[in-house]
């Protein structure tokens, strides 16, 4: 089985993909834009072969990569970054080089555009805001009339939170009207809930194979617009209207033989037109891990290796690792480094030396949304999971 990971080395921990692969007997061939002597030692020892381009926004470049090895090792059977930003250019190569297993160019705009993500989220029986794609001035207004301010706008096909504003009167409207990106935006009604996700691994029949859940108590859009701090964790148990909902997204979404990180708020108040206390709303779908270190934060809650579990779903399209029984709530905290703390890092990397399982510093690249100096602790129970994010986060001046 021949199997193309496009951009093995980064995310930093995706490297795991290509070990557990190869583990399970794949062939697995690597393509990225990093010199071959900076990767690390295990995907190295992963890799039957890697093929460097200059850069991985040039199609042809990453097209010729693929000939290369079709013409080398036989047909290929598997072509996955597993990241967002390269779902289009993965699915156009399927298209390119007739790869069966993942999504293809015919379908990638469910899992690309947030205003057609929305017909799918209703046909699962899944309520979602109401949104208006922007055209003109008068008509947003329309739109606010009836669901009232404040209103989020941000790219229809984007990724992360890059030019996401939530607006509160008609000046900020005026005023993102007079700078408003080159790219068709989406704006949705402002949604008073708490955001969840529903994590996990499909197989080819939409069957979930593996499921988790995390809290994020403060959204994405926020945390790089005002700069505040990060913080997250995983839950033990889904709420049974949780997991019932992100399994009718999964079937009805293009998500076979895929890892899936789903998001959906929980209304905390009753709002005309939406929903009830406690309905669930959808917000988005990507067809990938969660972002940053959130698969090692999956294995550290449950003993296991979500990485293996996903070699076992592109070789036998099942597991047989328990992944049901989640034994800790584990925590991610990170601070900026523009920011003052009360309690220095290191104090809490001592008060906390037998719950942390992981500190290190994020890379540039993603500092603005996950901070820089990074933690990762676990707690058998959750009223202690507390006391340390507040120590990490909370106390800066």
């Amino acid at each position: 089985m021949n199997f193309i990971f496009i951009s093995p080395n980064f995310p930093i921990d995706y490297y795991h993909f290509c070990v557990s692969l190869h583990n399970k007997g794949v062939n697995v061939l690597g393509i990225g834009d990093a010199p071959y002597d900076s990767l690390r030692i295990e995907l190295k020892e992963a890799l039957s072969e890697y093929y460097k381009v200059n850069s991985l926004e040039n199609y042809e470049e990453v097209k010729e990569a693929c000939r290369y090895f079709e013409e080398h090792y036989g047909h290929i059977d598997w072509l996955e970054s597993n990241n967002e930003y390269w779902l289009m250019q993965d699915a156009r190569l399927r298209d390119e080089f007739d790869v069966t297993t993942g999504i293809r160019s015919a379908n990638i705009d469910f899992i690309k555009y947030k205003s057609v993500m929305k017909s799918l989220y209703e046909l699962a029986g899944v309520k979602v805001a109401r949104y208006h794609l922007v055209d003109d001035l008068d008509s947003c207004k329309e739109f606010i009339k009836e669901v009232g301010y404040p209103v989020v706008v941000k790219p229809d096909n984007g990724v992360g939170a890059s030019f996401t504003y939530k607006l509160k009167n008609d000046e900020e409207l005026e005023t993102f009207f007079d700078h408003r990106p080159n790219v068709q935006m989406i704006m949705e009604e402002f949604v008073y809930g708490d955001l969840v996700s529903y994590d996990g691994i499909a197989n080819s029949k939409r069957e979930v194979i593996y499921e988790t859940s995390h809290v994020f108590p403060r959204q994405v859009m926020d945390i790089v617009n005002d700069q505040i701090d990060c913080f997250y964790w995983s839950i033990k148990e889904i709420p049974d209207d949780l997991r019932l909902a992100g399994q009718r997204v999964v079937r009805n979404f293009p998500s076979n033989s895929r890892c899936f990180h789903l998001e959906f708020f929980i209304l905390k108040e009753d709002k005309e037109g939406l929903g009830k206390k406690g309905d669930i709303i959808g917000l988005e779908v990507n067809m990938r891990t969660p972002g940053g270190v959130t698969p090692d934060m999956m294995n550290f809650a449950a003993d296991i290796n979500i990485f293996d579990i996903y070699a076992d779903m592109v070789t036998k399209d099942s597991t047989d690792i328990d992944s049901s029984k989640k034994k800790y709530y584990c925590a991610y905290a990170a601070r900026r480094d523009e920011h003052r703390y009360e309690i220095p890092l290191d104090d809490i990397r001592r008060l906390y030396q037998d719950q942390i399982v992981m500190s290190f510093r994020n890379d540039k690249a993603i500092a603005d949304a996950m901070g820089n100096d990074a933690l990762v602790a676990r707690f058998l129970d959750k009223e202690d999971l507390w006391p340390f994010v507040n120590a990490v986060v909370e106390g800066y001046k």
